[in-house]
């Protein structure tokens, strides 16, 4: 196993299955990112927004990246997404497979 210093896992959330579903068939055909996972499961949020609190039932998109296409995944998501500030996180990937790693990186970098 080695360090995964320079991959990042990014969460998105979306209000439809078919907005999640489209974010991720594009993000990881521009090799913006190297794999979204989709829970089908909806996740219920609470948050604040405008002042107000709201209630919303949202799909979660677990994206993987590298550290130099996250700007670019970032801007996609922006673009594609529905909402006026979508979520975007990224964490940092501390260590992972060698093999997993790898496919990942060759996944956005255009390696393979």
């Amino acid at each position: 196993m080695k360090g995964g210093g320079r991959n990042r896992v990014v969460l998105v959330t979306c209000g439809t299955l078919s907005e999640g579903r489209r974010l991720a068939r594009h993000v990881v055909s521009a090799k913006a990112a190297a794999c979204v996972n989709i829970i089908l499961s909806p996740v219920e949020s609470f948050y604040k927004w405008k002042g107000k609190l709201e209630k919303a039932r949202e799909y979660l998109l677990v994206m993987k990246t590298t550290a130099r296409k996250l700007a670019e995944l970032e801007k996609e998501v922006k673009r594609l997404h529905s909402y006026e500030v979508p979520e975007f996180i990224a964490l940092p990937v501390v260590a992972g497979s060698n093999e997993y790693l790898a496919w990942l990186q060759e996944g956005v970098e255009g390696l393979g």
